[in-house]
């Protein structure tokens, strides 16, 4: 596989693995497509093109060498500028981070606009959603604008490594893994939710590793009632203003990979359960699912920066 070809299928993996409909997603193309046209010249110079045809912002390829097959990978949830003078070292023709780095990072505010399609779903008010996560996504949009995005990216020209991330679609197939098992187990009360994740190999690790899955909010002998699997995907936390709508939408338990402090002060308030599954382990989960793929086309897996490479791929 080349570079391009890995690239497009992180692509269809997330869209295939997205809460939203296809016809969701090609409006939201839609809408970038008008917005791309309205735009002056002088603007049309400065857009991103790259989301016209894909709509996850937060996932790009950064550097690209040369057109060569694909044959080693270096993928990690985090990775630094000395991480990649160990990929050199290792001789890897490409690194895959999952968070992301440049104009992925850059544009991690506009995938949050996801959270707004998801929360509609659950029963919550589109007006009442808008309003709610635009306050958040602008606050995120504050937050990264001081971040020196392309130090890593500058690392890996100056080295001549082939560089790319894969966030948002990582996420959704995480998602959707964990929400299928919680579909399939049907747990009654909270400490079987708990029961259920800790099934997965990843959280097993973490578990190992300190740093397992966690009752926030709520206790174990509540009943879970409607379980959401609500903060894996959409860039980054959303709006902790937010949880009051969602238990007036019915929601009983949410399954989250982090939260701050405040947004548990507010679920507990509204009387949500929140089950923390963890990051580092939920992101290993999107990864290894994205990376079993590229097991299967022969690409050997080196993991690093926070993986936990666990392999479903049948021997």
């Amino acid at each position: 596989m080349t570079i391009q070809e890995i690239y497009e299928l992180a692509i269809e993996l997330g869209i295939k693995n997205d809460f939203r409909t296809k016809k969701e997603l090609d409006e939201y193309l839609k809408e970038k497509k008008e917005t791309y046209e309205g735009l002056g010249k002088d603007e049309k110079a400065y857009f991103d093109k790259e989301r016209l045809i894909n709509p996850y912002s937060d996932t790009r390829i950064h550097n690209e060498v040369g057109k060569k097959p694909i044959k080693k990978v270096l993928a990690a949830v985090d990775i630094t500028q000395g991480s990649l003078l160990i990929a050199k070292k290792l001789g890897v023709d490409l690194v895959i981070n999952h968070h992301p780095v440049g104009l992925a990072l850059t544009g991690l505010d506009d995938v949050m606009n996801y959270q707004i399609d998801h929360m509609e779903k659950l029963g919550i008010p589109i007006n009442i959603a808008e309003k709610l996560l635009h306050k958040r996504i602008s606050e995120v949009a504050r937050g990264i604008n001081p971040s020196n995005h392309y130090a890593i990216i500058d690392a890996a020209k100056a080295l001549g490594i082939n560089l790319m991330n894969v966030h948002t679609p990582a996420d959704n197939l995480s998602a959707q893994f964990v929400g299928q098992k919680i579909e399939k187990a049907q747990p009654k009360y909270v400490k079987d939710v708990l029961k259920v994740i800790g099934s997965i190999w990843e959280y097993q690790e973490a578990k190992r590793r300190g740093s397992g899955p966690m009752l926030f909010s709520g206790a174990e002998n509540n009943r879970a009632g409607k379980i959401v699997v609500s903060e894996f995907a959409g860039g980054t936390d959303g709006s902790k203003e937010i949880y009051g709508a969602m238990a007036n939408a019915g929601v009983g338990t949410i399954i989250s990979m982090h939260q701050s402090e405040d947004h548990r002060k507010a679920a507990e308030e509204a009387h949500i359960n929140v089950v923390i599954a963890g990051h580092i382990s939920s992101d290993s989960i999107g990864m290894n699912l994205f990376l079993d793929e590229l097991e299967k086309n022969g690409i050997e897996i080196i993991p690093f920066g926070g993986l936990t490479r666990f392999s479903r791929v049948k021997k």
